[in-house]
This record gives C-alpha cells, structure tokens and sequence, in this order.
C-alpha cells in the first residue's frame, strides 16, 4: 500500500497519469473474464471463450507501432499460423486505451490488421478490462492456456525480442509443443519486453 500511495504521490506531482496493475496472472491461474465481448477488426465481436481451440488457447497483448511489436512482427505471424496448426486458438488485444483516438484507433487497428493479413482476431480490449485482470503491463505479451484454461506459459515469443537473428531458444514455440503434447511446460516464463500498456489515467 505504500509504494501505491508513493507511486500516486508522484504521479500527482509529475503531473502523470499512473494506473497500479493490482493481478499478475500465476503459472496455473484460470483464464479470466473469458465471456467478455471485444469488437473485432473482422467486425465481430468475440470473446476468449469462443476463440478456444480445442488444445489451448494463445493470448497476445499488442498493438499497432510499438517498436518491439514491429520487430517481432514476423515472429508473431509464424508463431500465430503454427499456434492454429497446433489446434491452438489465437486472438490478439490491442488494450492501448488511452491511444483510442490515436495511433490505436479502430481503424487503424483495421488497416494494420490488413498489412499484417491477420486471418486471425485483432480485438479493442475496451478500457483495458482484459489486460488488467491478467495483469499484463507491455506489447507484446504473451499468454498461453492449456484446454482447461489454464496458464502454462507467460512472457515473451522469443529469448531475443529486440533482435531476431540472436535468438536461440524459442519459448512460446517450445512451450506449445510440450503442452500439445501433454507434457508440463519447462520454461512457464520469461521476461516480456516492450512498450507499456497506454492506459487510462
């Protein structure tokens, strides 16, 4: 309570916003507020529930220019296709509420949906609802459930975000192999790098 009350202190004194991210979502933890509806850049609204896949389900939490999104940009699309083939649902939430207007708009969510050809859901996590109750604070992070919406795996796709060519343990992809394979997760986490969540104040 007194770092929180330290943190608002200073916010107030900045002149800052600061929003204290109250739940980190534990190893084993059941998916949260997974019958909330999110508008998609498809045009539908879908929920977390109906995204499911038979094995598990891949939660991303992204948006639209956050340099470390822009890096991992084909790692994320390759991992999305071997997700799906692993009977894996995927769905990536753009919570970057405080960036509605801006560079995070619907429409721009729409039209970088379109370059990045997501055959996949890119959803508005409306006031960041989602992301606060898993307690994810960047873009990208990643969140893996088992098929009975437990989490086996959270952090980053890769050991190297910020340089593909030095990657050399892929976490997310080894992580749905074991779990397709009903084996437990080895590394059930690593360190998420990026941009911070945009929300509102």
């Amino acid at each position: 309570m007194k770092k929180i009350a330290m943190f608002s202190l200073l916010a107030g004194l900045t002149g800052l916003s600061f929003t204290p991210i109250a739940i980190n979502l534990e190893i084993g933890a059941s998916m949260p507020k997974r019958d909330v509806k999110m508008k998609s850049t498809s045009g539908k609204e879908v929920s977390l529930k109906e995204v499911a896949g038979t094995k598990g389900t891949l939660v991303i939490f992204s948006c639209n220019t956050c340099p470390y999104v822009v890096k991992n940009e084909e790692r994320t699309k390759n991992i999305l296709k071997y997700a799906a083939s692993k009977s894996i649902g995927v769905i990536i939430l753009n919570s970057n509420e405080a960036y509605r207007d801006k560079e995070d708009s619907f429409d721009a969510m729409k039209a970088y949906a379109e370059k990045q050809e997501y055959a996949i859901n890119y959803v508005i996590d409306k006031n960041h609802e989602i992301a606060d109750a898993f307690g994810a604070s960047r873009t990208p992070e990643i969140y893996l459930f088992d098929d009975n919406n437990k989490l086996t795996y959270h952090g980053a796709i890769d050991d190297s975000p910020a340089n593909a060519a030095a990657v050399k343990r892929e976490h997310l992809k080894e992580a749905i192999n074991e779990m397709a394979a009903g084996k437990e997760v080895s590394v059930k986490t690593s360190r998420s790098i990026g941009c911070g969540i945009k929300r509102l104040g």
